[in-house]
């Protein structure tokens, strides 16, 4: 296999540039936290595909690459069907004291400041 060249020092300014777009992107207001969302996350996955393919040399490495990449999509994909049942789908009921006491505890603040309000305007 022949000698590669990559020039590291682009590879650093393109990975520090996506750092500030992303951080950029953080900092300007959205409407949609959504849009935010998908922006940040195309730019991690811009960075992540600049380390795998130069810093991890996936670029210069031949097609066998993706059959070992085969068994851990397949467990990617199994990993949520299979817990989902324990945490994706809640067939169970949350019985904690403490959620209890936080939802009276709003409540009556809430109804503390509607009465409040009421007795101000009358």
């Amino acid at each position: 296999m022949a000698a590669h060249h990559v020039n590291y020092f682009a590879i650093f300014c393109a990975l520090c540039g996506l750092t500030a777009a992303s951080v950029v992107a953080d900092v300007f207001q959205f409407n949609s936290k959504i849009a935010l969302i998908v922006i940040v996350l195309s730019i991690a996955t811009a960075k992540a595909l600049f380390v795998m393919s130069y810093f991890m040399h996936l670029k210069f490495e031949r097609n066998w690459k993706y059959l070992l990449l085969a068994p851990t999509a397949i467990l990617a994909m199994g990993l949520p069907l299979a817990l989902m049942p324990d945490v994706g789908v809640h067939y169970y009921t949350v019985d904690v004291p403490q959620a209890g006491q936080a939802i009276e505890h709003e409540a009556d603040h809430s109804s503390e400041e509607h009465s409040s309000d009421e007795e101000a305007h009358h």
